[in-house]
């Protein structure tokens, strides 16, 4: 006769999934043949908490898509929702119960949690599972899921990469020609210690020899979109851009003028950025062999388009002028103050 497989369970709002939760996850996966991580949610619930600790709101989906992919290959581990909209005040522990027994389907032989406090609960309404706690001291992964959100950036080590790309602060560096975009992100970058996104278009302009056409837009638009995403999971806490699809479909006009790309409209409404630093074309014009709007006059005709742009589309921006220096430290302040008061 075969064995009964043993089958277990823990759950949690995982708001946000830090590496605390790994373990205990990791370590409960251990001691049955089935691991259930349920996770409960809540929106308005779940909206509250978020911001009343100073941190985005996480949707339920969102934190699925870690926990799945934290755990991807662990094959004994299963995960299953479950919305609570119904209590949002008061959690009703029978119907959850309820809830959570039908979802698994099957007899829950323990219940794994990280809380002494949780065992009389457990045993009124699981009374044929065992308690088991895990890591109560958090011994392993000092942190707790409240003290994350209040302190999230001074944790960032506790949070897995996939994790960290969610809340990853986001500064795109934009402006015209020769305005010193690929100079200042590269500079931000190495003071900050982390990652940027190079301006794809200049990698396609030095490919083609500057001969591009308006599907080779679309294809840098969505290679710019995607890198940024890809860029983010090893990011230290800033990521910085050079450049963006306003811009993309602004030099799509400069190239094929009149032109306009649907597909590039419908990125610029995906992106998302925490800063834009708008760099003014006020330093020295440099020819480098691809640029080819160099008189001032029409840089600052293509200055005031760009910016039209950019306000047309609701998209906000702080102008930088000045030399190399003053425009560092300008957008050194600028980017701290994106940590300033930030839990």
């Amino acid at each position: 006769m075969e064995n009964k497989k043993t089958v277990g369970f823990i759950g949690g709002k995982f708001l946000p999934f830090h590496l605390g939760h790994v373990y205990a996850i990791i370590a409960a996966s251990n001691q049955v043949d089935e691991l259930y991580v349920v996770v409960t949610s809540s929106k308005n619930r779940d909206r509250e908490i978020c911001e009343r600790d100073g941190i985005k709101y996480i949707p339920a989906e969102v934190r699925l898509s870690w926990i799945g992919e934290s755990l991807n290959n662990l094959e004994n581990i299963k995960l299953i929702h479950i919305e609570d909209d119904r209590w949002e005040n008061n959690y009703d522990w029978e119907t959850g119960a309820n809830l959570i027994k039908k979802a698994i389907g099957k007899p829950i032989d323990y219940v794994f949690s990280s809380e002494h406090e949780y065992s009389k609960l457990f045993k009124k309404f699981y009374p044929d599972s065992k308690h088991i706690v895990i890591d109560d001291k958090r011994n392993t992964v000092r942190i707790s899921a409240t003290e994350m959100r209040k302190n999230l950036y001074e944790n960032w080590d506790k949070l897995p990469n996939c994790v960290r790309s969610y809340f990853t602060k986001k500064v795109a560096v934009v402006g015209t020609e020769s305005c010193g975009k690929t100079i200042l992100t590269k500079k931000l970058a190495k003071f900050y210690n982390t990652n940027y996104v190079e301006e794809v278009g200049r990698d396609y302009s030095k490919k083609y020899s500057n001969q591009l056409t308006k599907e080779m837009f679309n294809h840098i638009a969505m290679e710019h979109f995607l890198l940024q995403q890809k860029r983010a999971e090893q990011s230290n806490k800033v990521l910085f851009i050079d450049s963006e699809a306003i811009t993309t479909q602004y030099y799509l006009d400069m190239y094929c003028p009149k032109e306009k790309s649907k597909l590039i409209e419908e990125i610029v409404k995906l992106q998302d950025y925490d800063l834009v630093l708008y760099l003014e074309p006020d330093v020295k014009w440099v020819e480098d062999g691809l640029r080819f709007a160099g008189e001032q006059e029409t840089r600052k005709i293509n200055n005031d388009k760009l910016k039209k742009m950019f306000r047309d589309r609701k998209v906000s921006f702080i102008e930088i002028n000045g030399n190399y220096d003053e425009r560092f430290n300008r957008a050194k302040k600028l980017v701290d103050k994106l940590f300033e008061n930030k839990k």
